[in-house]
């Protein structure tokens, strides 16, 4: 605790003091917040399919394991594209789950 004056004309300088400082503090947070939004790199749009659906093979016959983004490196080979409203519906409704590494229901705007 700081060792405040008694003095009700000190107090009100000390206060439009903590104001005029708390506004530059929040100026300079602001600042430094966009500087470094702008210095983060941007995801670089990938080539191809942006969904896809990867299949396991089980007694030959396919079946849906998860949702990816187009460019995850965990998607395999055994996909198939779908179109973002398409992916954005089965994650919904939970039918085939989303990869945990990629996390296509972030992307998509889908709480999970």
């Amino acid at each position: 605790m700081l060792d405040l004056p008694d003095d009700l004309g000190q107090l009100r300088i000390l206060e439009r003091l903590g104001v005029i400082i708390l506004r530059d503090i929040r100026i300079k947070i602001d600042e430094v917040e966009k500087r470094q939004a702008a210095m983060r790199p941007a995801r670089v749009p990938h080539e191809g399919p942006g969904w896809m659906v990867a299949y396991l093979r089980e007694r030959g016959r396919r079946i849906p394991a998860a949702v990816h983004i187009g460019d995850c490196a965990l998607a395999g080979k055994n996909t198939e594209p779908v179109s973002g409203e398409e992916a954005r519906r089965v994650l919904a409704e939970g039918s085939i789950p989303g990869c945990s590494i990629c996390r296509p229901e972030r992307e998509l705007g889908i709480l999970g």
